[in-house]
């Protein structure tokens, strides 16, 4: 029988956070290996156990899986989370890409440098109401869930990214009064509540200790993005 489940990376939300989302809607325990020095990334990369040379690294099932989408849908399949035939299942990963590309620009926000941070949040917040959060505010008119009346990847990836919008932008969901409802649900479920709770494996929001590790680890140098 296979161990447990082991998330190797960063000490830190990044791409890793939705994984862990994902595992502790389906129940699944989960060991964590942080990255914290150069070192570490390197032994991966000499194991071959970074196909990419890119982590999230998710030891699962005698597995070695990186690349976060893969990782995520492998879970969802698993736990019943991907919908019950292929129709579901594309719209369930049409949402959750969108969801992933809004999230992805508040991940990059860190690395961001602080004169172009304004303009970037401004983007997020215009983006997220005109482009993102309509569509999620017409699939709730009515409806518990995103897609086929049951919880799915898409649905916790849609609670984990609105209580990061509402970290940068407290009112953004004023607007969309179906969408603030279903989170209202979420976060009520015994799994999410406690992991909202502090002591749980949810990361904080990135700090300038976090930034430091990730950048000493790859060997990078701000500004890393612009």
């Amino acid at each position: 029988m296979a161990g447990k489940v082991v998330l190797y990376y960063f000490n830190g939300r990044g791409k890793m956070e939705s994984i862990r989302w994902l595992l502790t809607v389906a129940g699944v325990e989960f060991d964590e290996v942080h990255l914290t020095a150069r070192d570490q990334y390197l032994k991966l990369l000499k194991d071959g156990d970074l196909m990419f040379q890119q982590v999230p690294l998710v030891e699962i099932d005698g597995m070695k899986l990186v690349q976060t989408k893969a990782i995520l849908n492998y879970i969802a399949e698993k736990h019943n989370l991907q919908g019950k035939d292929l129709k579901e299942r594309v719209m369930i990963n049409m949402y959750a890409e969108g969801l992933m590309d809004l999230m992805e620009m508040i991940m990059m926000l860190p690395f961001t440098p602080p004169d172009d941070l304004k303009s970037k949040l401004d983007n997020i917040n215009t983006k997220a109401k005109e482009r993102y959060l309509p569509v999620f505010e017409k699939a709730l008119s009515g409806a518990q869930y995103l897609v086929g009346g049951k919880m799915s990847l898409a649905d916790v990836e849609l609670v984990e990214c609105t209580l990061m919008l509402e970290e940068k932008f407290p009112d953004i969901l004023s607007q969309f009064p179906n969408t603030k409802a279903f989170q209202n649900r979420m976060v009520n479920l015994p799994a999410i509540k406690k992991f909202l709770q502090p002591g749980s494996k949810r990361k904080p929001q990135p700090d300038e200790q976090y930034v430091k590790t990730v950048l000493e680890v790859f060997d990078m140098k701000m500004p890393v993005f612009k």
